[in-house]
């Protein structure tokens, strides 16, 4: 089974007449957690139905804000680095970026080892994997930056660049992953450490994969070649 969850719980929603329709966190949230365990196709229409309800107040939201929203990429957001250092992601721009909330004493930081091979095995074709510490989930990221720096280096020999520690959920979200769940919708926005977005060399969101999705799947490999691959096929076309 796609361990990519659909983008049909995303922020916004097609409904009839044309428009779009931002569907409620609280309704997006109903839908992900039904507890009777309904259909794919069922919880489609549960999710279709909290937009249609939604519609006479979000038409109007929806169209103020669309226009923000569409011009928006990967490249407007910026970071500090574990360094503490200005990180703006658009010193990446033209690469294709796997950002990655990741945490030291989780069961999946043995990702940390698949990133970095994954990121050495691309890197020279214009790929980075970019860490971003969370304290976020189980609070199992309760290191300081020149902790996790040390800690990352010198257990996992982690050379790609990484964030000072950030949040990555709520209200207090860094701009980056409160516009990455505006752009892929609750459902695909990260729900424990090591959740991955894919970013293409345009700055644009291209999927993202559940923590337990590992960086030496095939999943991931498959979906990073094929972003590479689409600056070699626009550069025969050149």
């Amino acid at each position: 089974m796609d361990e990519t969850l659909p983008a049909f719980g995303g922020a916004a929603h097609k409904v009839q007449g044309g428009g779009f329709v931002r569907v409620p966190e609280s309704l997006q949230y109903k839908a992900a957690c039904d507890p009777i365990g309904r259909s794919d196709k069922q919880m489609k229409k549960l999710v279709t139905l909290a937009a249609l309800i939604a519609a006479p107040l979000g038409l109007a939201a929806g169209a103020a804000s669309g226009d923000d929203a569409v011009s928006k990429t990967a490249w407007d957001f910026e970071f500090t680095s574990i360094d503490g250092q200005p990180m703006p992601l658009a010193d990446y721009r033209g690469q294709v970026l796997l950002v990655v909330n990741t945490a030291s004493m989780c069961g999946f930081t043995k990702q940390y080892s698949g990133l970095q091979a994954l990121h050495e095995k691309y890197e020279a074709q214009g790929f980075k994997v970019v860490g971003v510490p969370s304290n976020d989930f189980g609070s199992q990221e309760p290191k300081a930056a020149g902790e996790i720096k040390d800690f990352c280096e010198t257990t996992f020999g982690v050379t790609f660049p990484m964030t000072d520690k950030s949040e990555v959920t709520g209200s207090e979200a860094h701009p980056f992953y409160a516009w990455a769940r505006e752009e892929l919708g609750w459902l695909n926005a990260p729900k424990w450490n090591f959740h991955k977005y894919l970013v293409g060399r345009d700055g644009a969101l291209v999927t993202s994969f559940f923590s337990q999705t590992t960086p030496e799947s095939e999943k991931v490999i498959r979906a990073v070649e094929a972003e590479l691959a689409k600056a070699k096929d626009q550069a025969a076309l050149d």
